[in-house]
């Protein structure tokens, strides 16, 4: 049972090192429109690098089902599968 656990932490440390490394996820690149890339840059539109990947997902499926309330979120989210959603919010998770 150690060695599962151990073999999948090992896993999900090389996939998440691999994410960081990539090139952004079909979708990940339009994000930048709106959402500022630089740290330094203020802007009501929140920065997406770095922040919690649960987070992410959780906005874009609250935006996508209507939950939570938006000028294009809403119709944005609604583009993009849970997979996409998934591996957009790991790739900017990863991002610093």
């Amino acid at each position: 049972m150690r060695r599962i656990l151990a073999a999948a932490i090992g896993c999900t440390s090389i996939a998440a090192a691999l994410v960081a490394s990539a090139e952004p996820p079909a979708g990940a690149a339009s994000c930048s429109g709106c959402h500022p890339a630089s740290a330094r840059v203020t802007s009501p539109v929140p920065r997406l690098a770095g922040l919690d990947q649960a987070r992410i997902v959780k906005a874009m499926e609250d935006f996508r089902s209507g939950k939570r309330a938006a000028t294009v979120m809403d119709r944005i989210a609604k583009g993009f599968s849970d997979d996409e959603i998934q591996a957009i919010a790991a790739w900017y998770a990863s991002q610093r």
